[in-house]
């Protein structure tokens, strides 16, 4: 066991020996943490920087590195060094991966149709279900020796053509946008690294394409699938028959838009995601009921561990169970923390650690570096970190074992299912507030009243449906399943009938979101003061948050202006035709619930101006230069979508925001002080990454 002050530099330790902190401090920095921490950094700072990181940032860490290795080597406790190394040597690899992953997954077409509709080719790979209710086809198309295989998305009728099938699509196309609002969601981003080479909308519906021989696998799967969630659909009622086939299929598209949003509302969303939750009821259940079967039998029992053949059909179980679903990412990440526990089980290791963690962390980032930065990757470690603390808590503390009690069994039950619905809430709340800017503020009832159903008949009825489904004799599991979803379903909706059932909350800039992730990260895997110094990081987290001055307007890509009322009671919008998706996003964050009002205007024949001079809403929108000159001495801020010549913004006293500008950076928040200084923020920098140079 390594001495407690060798995991910390000399002059830190001495001025902490004293206090005891270095104990909890070196409990905390274990390599396999120290690992783990270094390779989310190095993704998290590839994917947050506004350019690509160069030789400078790549030679320091390899300069920090040599460094903290000599000293490593030459110093009589030589621990703290090597822990270094390990955290430079993981910041590294995050970063040399993240760029790796970021070149590799740039070599696809970008596709921009101008407006007319083209015919694209290749097999369908799903139909999903988008955010109004219209079917979205996914056709992928299959790799060439000239390219890789990509896919696109657009909105439209499947027709007579099924998953797997080769399908014709003419569409309208174009690259995949960045974010609405600055900070907001990234589907460029996204987009980027999934594939997805262009997004638009059919003109009519698809049709039969020609034949294909590449990707008879994938396609294969794919029919599969979709017959899985046709018979499911076909045996039950249409809404318990969506979201069964949501669960065991992965198919989304037949869900009703009301029971989605009251599963949200209800603190339930995560029940629609096949993720860590799924997986765990699947190859868990599969586990406890293969060992219990060897168990049973004596003569094998004496001699080996029933745990290793669990194991591994639990593993066999989950594989298929992510293959059948689609494999998206999220349930790729919970196939990964799965394997992680069931092999830490094969070798013998504790299954729930935050050793078997960090490794799970490492590997999800080592595949997909850019998950990093996504909403689910962030929730779903924090959940399981948070029920990793708590069970350690509960294992220091818990009493002896009593005689068999069935009422203490049930409260046992009970206690449990509520305390780690409460746990794994309250770790994720953060996160999903920062990202969606809203709270299921009975999320823990809801949990409470739906999970013991789901855990205990759907998911299990669910499962027996699936291994009893290619013999035909999956009606009664459905059935049953049928009957709980039901249950599911009425009291989730109840739960969101419930008066300020959802609440919500303002944005927040990203290092809001970095301060809590570190204070979370103490708070969970530390101990003693440490975990004191988290809360504090997420209490100063929180304040930030709340104190975070909020913007005077927002100028879409459009140029449509939303500024705050003149009674400081809502938001208005100076054009209530255009831009009607960014300007609800935007209000989302702002907390901004209902359809903003019209804007208070003054409006003549080259443009429209707020009044008020000396206001911090000041500003003026034009549609012609006739008085632009005017404009520039009376006005702090001058919006238009026309393009002006870059000699008359250097004249103007003004600030201008062009239509070259925006169409070139995005849409802006703007912040006006009293003082006459103006910051604005683009959803793109100057300089654009990989990922949104398709854009343009």
């Amino acid at each position: 066991m390594l001495h407690p002050d060798a995991r910390l530099p000399r002059f830190v330790a001495g001025h902490l020996k004293k206090s005891g902190l270095v104990l909890e401090v070196a409990a905390f920095f274990s390599p396999a943490i120290i690992l783990a921490i270094g390779v989310m950094s190095g993704s998290a700072l590839y994917f947050s920087l506004p350019v690509a990181p160069g030789l400078p940032v790549y030679g320091g860490l390899v300069a920090a590195g040599l460094a903290a290795g000599l000293w490593h080597c030459c110093r009589p406790g030589r621990a703290a060094g090597g822990l270094l190394v390990l955290l430079a040597a993981g910041v590294l690899f995050g970063l040399v991966r993240s760029e790796f992953r970021t070149s590799h997954a740039g070599e696809i077409p970008a596709i921009d149709t101008g407006g007319r509709a083209i015919h694209v080719t290749g097999w369908l790979g799903a139909v999903e279900a988008s955010a109004s209710g219209r079917s979205r086809l996914v056709v992928r198309i299959p790799e060439t020796a000239e390219r890789r295989a990509y896919r696109i998305r657009v909105l439209g009728e499947a027709g007579n053509v099924r998953p797997g099938d080769a399908v014709s699509v003419r569409a309208v196309l174009s690259p995949p946008r960045a974010a609405a609002v600055p900070g907001g969601y990234d589907f460029a981003f996204h987009a980027y690294f999934a594939g997805i080479a262009a997004t638009g909308y059919a003109v009519e519906p698809a049709r039969a394409g020609p034949g294909l021989e590449a990707d008879a696998a994938s396609r294969a799967l794919a029919r599969l699938r979709w017959a899985m969630a046709e018979r499911i659909r076909a045996r039950l009622d249409e809404r318990t028959g969506a979201l069964a086939a949501a669960l065991l299929a992965g198919d989304r598209s037949g869900l009703p838009p009301q029971d989605v949003e009251a599963l949200r509302t209800a603190g339930l969303g995560h029940v629609l995601a096949i993720s860590g939750m799924h997986m765990a009821l699947l190859s868990g259940g599969i586990f406890f009921a293969i060992r219990a079967m060897f168990a049973a039998w004596p003569r094998w029992a004496a001699r080996h561990d029933a745990a290793v053949p669990a194991a591994i059909g639990g593993l066999v179980a989950a594989a298929i169970y992510l293959a059948l679903s689609g494999a998206a990412i999220p349930t790729q990440r919970a196939f990964i923390m799965t394997a992680s526990v069931l092999g830490a089980v094969l070798v013998r290791r504790r299954a729930l650690s935050f050793h078997t963690l960090a490794v799970a962390l490492v590997a999800v980032l080592t595949m997909t570096p850019e998950a990093v930065v996504t909403p689910g990757f962030q929730m779903s470690f924090a959940a399981v970190a948070a029920l990793i603390a708590a069970a350690q808590v509960w294992q220091a503390r818990r009493p002896p074992p009593a005689p068999l009690d069935a009422g203490r069994g049930l409260r046992t039950f009970f206690g449990g299912l509520g305390t780690t619905s409460f746990v794994a809430g309250l770790a994720t709340s953060g996160f999903a507030a920062f990202h969606f800017h809203r709270l299921a503020a009975f999320g823990l009832a809801g949990n409470l009243l739906v999970m013991p159903v789901f855990s205990l008949l759907v998911m299990p009825a669910g499962v027996l449906a699936i291994v009893l489904m290619p013999v035909g004799l999956d009606g009664p599991a459905l059935d049953v399943m049928s009957w709980g979803l039901s249950a599911v379903l009425a009291l989730a909706h109840w739960v969101a009938g419930w008066p300020g059932a959802e609440r919500t909350v303002v944005s927040a800039p990203g290092w809001i979101l970095a301060l809590y992730a570190a204070g979370f990260a103490a708070v969970t895997a530390g101990r003693g003061r440490l975990r004191l110094g988290g809360l504090g990081l997420v209490v100063l987290a929180l304040a930030g948050w709340a104190g975070t001055e909020r913007p005077d307007l927002f100028v879409t890509r459009d140029g449509v202006v939303l500024a705050r009322t003149v009674d400081d009671t809502g938001w208005g919008v100076s054009d209530t035709r255009r831009s009607r998706f960014p300007a609800r996003v935007f209000l989302e964050g702002e907390g901004e619930t209902g359809r903003p009002q019209a804007l208070v205007q003054t409006c003549d024949d080259v443009g429209c101006g707020r009044p008020g001079a000396g206001s911090p809403a000041n500003y003026v929108r034009l549609t012609s230069f006739d008085q632009l000159a005017e404009d520039c001495r009376r006005a702090r801020l001058i919006v238009t979508e026309r393009t002006v010549p870059d000699h008359r913004i250097r004249r103007c006293e003004a600030v201008v925001i062009d239509g070259t500008r925006l169409a070139r950076r995005g849409g802006v928040l703007v912040w006006m002080e009293e003082t006459g200084a103006m910051r604005l923020r683009h959803v793109l920098p100057a300089r654009t990454r990989r990922w949104h140079a398709r854009e343009h």
